[in-house]
């Protein structure tokens, strides 16, 4: 049996948000919490904030980080922290944090890996720091220890937009540079959804010089002068204004559903002197892209889609019944909606109900398997959604 129940708190003082937070969530199950999801404001004393939460049931396992908005079953909060009390009969849950992510991302997430070897891990989340290393990588490194099917979500940590410093949570430690992940393992189904509402627009182009994360030109010319072209009056606000026109890869770089699913990539830096833009993920040379737009209907209704998808997936035996959802989302999102945020959440309702147990945030970049094969993979700009069920 799985029991869960999310709440969110207000509270000025960091110790009586977390310690207010996960006493409403635990108090709500019949039955002592097996762990906690936490996702906090960056305004608080960060160390004060998990000493709450610990304050309630000492020795249960944590995980979470900062964020750039707060998702519970309340809906959008911000300026607070939410947690998720779990607890299942038939789901093992382990965690482990992983330091010096900027050092060597592939190394780091080879290490999350080899924490599971020996594990029947089927799913897993990870949270990293939103602002050092490389998601893609990450990736890669778990994928190299655990294969390639391991279905992999999360989110990376945000900080309220301020792009400074993220921080991780890891039982009673406060991390930064670091990944936490928890792995499920068990008898239990799942299904996962993910979509963007972003649509590509003018000509392709050709990504003729890269490396990682870094593109430095577009059909042969400074790839920052193309984007400077494209954004016109909007230049000058480079790199935030960049998350709200990610750079789309098509065909077989970043089509990955037969949907029309493409990867987005939304910049995190500029340097004028090469005249390169560093995006959020990797942008293989040779790829073709699209400049990418998005609009406030397409972004909602987007959600729902992602909900719908992972519904769909988890209830192919109809006897199944869902428990509790897992929410991360696009910072860009939240930018592009403004004071609409609270219908993204509002549309996945929708389809879940309005008192599901869901708990997430707002992120600085997405972890989720997609298409016919399921393959994880670092997102931007896109709603994923996990609904666990029994």
């Amino acid at each position: 049996m799985i029991e869960a129940f999310s709440a969110a708190s207000q509270k000025k003082k960091a110790f009586d948000a977390g310690k207010q937070a996960t006493e409403m969530a635990a108090n709500k199950l019949s039955k002592t919490p097996h762990i906690f999801w936490v996702f906090g404001a960056i305004s608080y004393n960060q160390k004060e904030l998990l000493e709450g939460v610990n304050s309630v049931i000492p020795g249960t396992p944590v995980v979470g980080c900062t964020t750039d908005g707060e998702i519970s079953t309340h809906g959008l909060s911000t300026e607070s922290v939410v947690v998720l009390a779990l607890a299942s009969d038939q789901i093992k849950f382990s965690t482990v944090a992983v330091d010096s992510l900027s050092q060597d991302s592939f190394k780091a997430g080879i290490k999350v890996g080899n924490q599971f070897i020996n594990t029947n891990v089927k799913y897993m989340q990870i949270f990293s720091d939103g602002l050092l290393g490389n998601g893609s990588k990450i990736v890669e490194g778990i994928q190299k220890v655990l294969g390639k099917s391991i279905n992999i979500a999360g989110g990376t940590a945000g900080d309220g937009s301020l792009f400074t410093r993220t921080y991780q949570y890891h039982n009673d430690k406060v991390l930064t540079d670091s990944i936490v992940s928890v792995a499920f393992e068990g008898d239990f189904p799942f299904g996962t959804g993910v979509s963007s509402g972003w649509t590509p627009v003018g000509m392709a182009k050709e990504v003729t010089k890269s490396i990682g994360n870094v593109v430095y030109e577009l059909d042969g010319q400074p790839a920052l002068d193309v984007y400077k072209k494209f954004l016109g009056k909007h230049a000058s606000l480079l790199p935030a204004v960049g998350v709200e026109y990610p750079l789309g890869l098509l065909g077989s770089q970043g089509d990955v559903e037969e949907n029309g699913y493409f990867l987005c990539r939304a910049t995190m830096g500029v340097d004028h002197e090469k005249g390169s833009i560093t995006f959020a993920g990797d942008v293989p040379q040779g790829a073709m892209v699209k400049m990418t737009m998005g609009n406030e209907l397409d972004i909602i209704e987007a959600a729902k889609e992602a909900t719908q998808r992972a519904l769909y997936q988890l209830k192919k035996n109809k006897t199944i019944q869902p428990k509790v959802a897992f929410i991360y989302s696009c910072m860009a999102r939240k930018i592009v909606l403004g004071s609409k945020t609270n219908e993204e959440i509002l549309a996945i309702k929708e389809v879940i109900g309005k008192d599901f147990p869901i708990i997430g945030f707002y992120t600085y970049g997405e972890y989720a398997p997609v298409g016919k094969h399921q393959l994880s993979c670092l997102h931007n700009e896109v709603a994923t959604i996990t609904i666990i069920g029994e």
